[in-house]
């Protein structure tokens, strides 16, 4: 029987948990760097290794074993206590050096974060910066654990902590405020303009999944008290921002993302904007665990971000 140390690899670790993120092997691929077959060996060696399969497959799609379902619970639980380490062991060293892992809102527009990247490497080249991208389930599962540094997201989130748990457990910057903004084929409607929501109530969409924040807000104001026996009709549902857009342009179907988003690809889009009446702002914020400030490098890039901002 081989010895864990030889299976159990930190690198094996993490593809394999790349690849259940995603439930693709060349998407997984990408997302880490290397090729798909690199990927796929790389699997292969750790269910030789363990012994028994740990993704199966039904038709094209995959599927996590109970095997794997054990060995996703312990990889979790081994690398949180591994990146734990590492960060105590990094907190010690200099503000200029280390690793740093932003967790991003999927359906949020990030080119603020990425152009504040590039000013910030330059000036910041050995630390080592990673963005990844979640869901709102495991972006607060993975900052809670310790398994991201920074979470970018909307804020107040009151669907998964109340406002009491969020100030004692955490802090946030705030970067930018922001609206939802719906893309319709509909000519009659003047773009700009706000519109209440029964003139879309016959209308099909496309959208993000049901629980992404934006899903959310849009279906509370479809399913609120005035509009009780009103649903959102969504024949086609994707996570990418980019793919929700281009689907609604090649259908007649109308969809929703953020202002943020729109503003910066507006000459990209052939749909016409309109808020809908009755939606607050939501802010986007940076949230991040109460001490995280203490950490020299995390210090470094919050006070970086800040600078940035009021530019």
């Amino acid at each position: 029987m081989p010895k864990p140390n030889t299976i159990l690899s930190t690198k094996s670790l993490h593809y394999f948990l790349q690849l259940i993120d995603t439930m693709n092997y060349t998407q997984a691929a990408q997302i880490l760097g290397i090729t798909q077959p690199a990927l796929t060996q790389q699997i292969k060696k750790l269910e030789r290794s363990i012994g028994t399969p740990l993704f199966g497959q039904m038709g094209k799609k995959l599927y996590l074993t109970e095997a794997g379902k054990e060995l996703q619970t312990g990889a979790i639980k081994l690398l949180g206590t591994i990146n734990s380490v590492v960060s105590d062991i990094q907190e010690f060293t200099q503000a200029d050096k280390g690793n740093i892992t932003i967790g991003v809102l999927d359906g949020i527009n990030s080119d603020l974060l990425q152009q504040f990247l590039v000013n910030f490497n330059q000036t910041n080249p050995e630390i080592t910066v990673s963005v990844i991208y979640y869901s709102r389930k495991d972006l607060w599962y993975n900052l809670d654990n310790n398994q991201i540094d920074l979470a970018i997201m909307y804020f107040p989130d009151s669907t998964k902590k109340s406002h009491g748990e969020l100030q004692h457990q955490y802090e946030h910057l705030q970067l930018y405020e922001d609206d939802l903004t719906i893309l319709t084929h509909r000519d009659s409607l003047e773009a700009g303009e706000s519109y209440p929501i029964s003139r879309f109530k016959n209308r099909k969409w496309v959208t993000y999944p049901e629980d992404f924040y934006l899903t959310r807000v849009m279906l509370d104001k479809f399913c609120d008290k005035n509009n009780s026996n009103q649903s959102l009709l969504a024949p086609l549902v994707f996570s990418a921002t980019k793919q929700v857009v281009a689907t609604a342009e090649q259908t007649d179907y109308d969809t929703f993302v953020s202002e943020s988003y729109y503003q910066a690809h507006k000459d990209e889009i052939n749909l016409t904007p309109v808020p809908l009446k009755g939606i607050k702002h939501f802010d986007v914020s940076m949230i991040y665990r109460k001490g995280k400030k203490d950490v020299p490098r995390i210090n470094n890039i919050l006070t970086a971000f800040k600078e940035f901002l009021a530019e």
